[in-house]
């Protein structure tokens, strides 16, 4: 029997020897996705795929390619034609959980660099600018004692929910399903409408996936609804966020400030109205780049693609009715 044949279309920051004694493995080295053309040449010849959000895995590609198994080092799979797969029975694995503390923490980092205006004081420093201590100097607001809302209440708002608590923050939550009396109790959280919870918070953190209905789900009406004085930050979609209102938004005063690790679309173009704002924190999407969540994430993208070479069961599958 002739060696099973997979394609990564990216360097992973593990090593790939258990991998490879199952199959051939070929991986994409340059620092930009694999062009779609590429794509649609490699999927001709390989048994496995190992990819990113970044990489467009739709219908025609899918149905072009000989492969056993889609494995995505992500959680979200918006980038994959589900249905195009579970109709050629393909599995397609995801790497859940992993990445939930990273992506919380960095959440919450850039919730206080936001704050306290930590980008600005570092460039107004390295510009020469600070000459004496001054009482007013980059002024922010308190965080702890403040209101926090969380839109999207999944394992990420969860968790920032519970670094919250130790700022002793009022927080609100908004999610298509409420949670049990329990769990509202025990992290100390209260739900609300999007539209409540936007008036009445200090901080708005974003943790909802991308769907048809969140998309564009912060656009001028609810930058209207929120105070003058509130922040926001968005480490789940950037296509959350209509990026005209939030520059609109920004500029006006209608809000103070904004941090956000993802963009519509990503990477931010370079002539983008949104750079020349200093009230706004830009990252490269790092939200999950801590060096032992990569490193897991890698690990599960693989344990799904071989157990897809075996035959054998993904342990997370996103569409397990194709082993009905």
């Amino acid at each position: 029997m002739s060696q099973a044949k997979v394609f990564i279309t990216r360097r992973l920051p593990v090593e790939l020897e258990q991998l490879r004694s199952h199959a051939w493995v070929e991986v994409w080295t340059e620092r930009q996705p694999p062009p779609y053309e590429v794509l649609l040449e490699k999927v001709k010849e390989i048994d496995g795929l190992l990819c990113l959000l970044t990489d467009r895995i739709d219908r025609q590609l899918i149905e072009l390619g000989t492969f056993k198994v889609i494995s995505q080092m992500a959680v979200g799979y918006d980038n994959i034609d589900i249905a195009a797969a579970t109709a050629r029975q393909i599995p397609v694995g995801n790497t859940p959980g992993v990445l939930t503390d990273a992506t919380a923490d960095f959440a919450w980092a850039l919730l206080m660099a936001a704050a306290r205006r930590v980008v600005e004081a570092d460039r107004f420093t390295r510009a020469s600018l600070w000459q004496t201590w001054e009482p007013d100097l980059l002024l922010g607001p308190n965080v702890t004692g403040a209101t926090l809302g969380i839109v999207g209440f999944g394992r990420i708002g969860q968790a920032v929910a519970r670094r919250a608590k130790g700022f002793e923050m009022k927080i609100l939550y908004t999610s298509k399903h409420r949670c049990n009396p329990e769990l509202e109790q025990s992290l100390g959280i209260e739900f609300a409408t999007l539209e409540y919870l936007l008036q009445e918070s200090d901080f708005v953190t974003l943790h909802t996936p991308f769907a048809e209905d969140t998309n564009h789900l912060f656009s001028d009406r609810q930058f209207q609804l929120m105070k003058p004085s509130a922040i926001l930050i968005n480490t789940a979609r950037g296509s959350v966020i209509n990026p005209d209102s939030l520059y609109r938004a920004l500029s006006s005063g209608q809000i103070a400030a904004a941090a956000v690790d993802v963009t519509e679309p990503e990477p931010i173009p370079t002539d983008s109205s949104l750079l020349t704002l200093d009230n706004l924190i830009i990252t490269p999407h790092i939200g999950s780049a801590s060096r032992q969540t990569r490193s897991k994430m890698a690990a599960i993208a693989i344990a799904n693609l071989i157990a897809g070479l075996t035959g054998d069961r993904l342990p997370y599958c996103v569409n397990p009715e194709v082993y009905q």
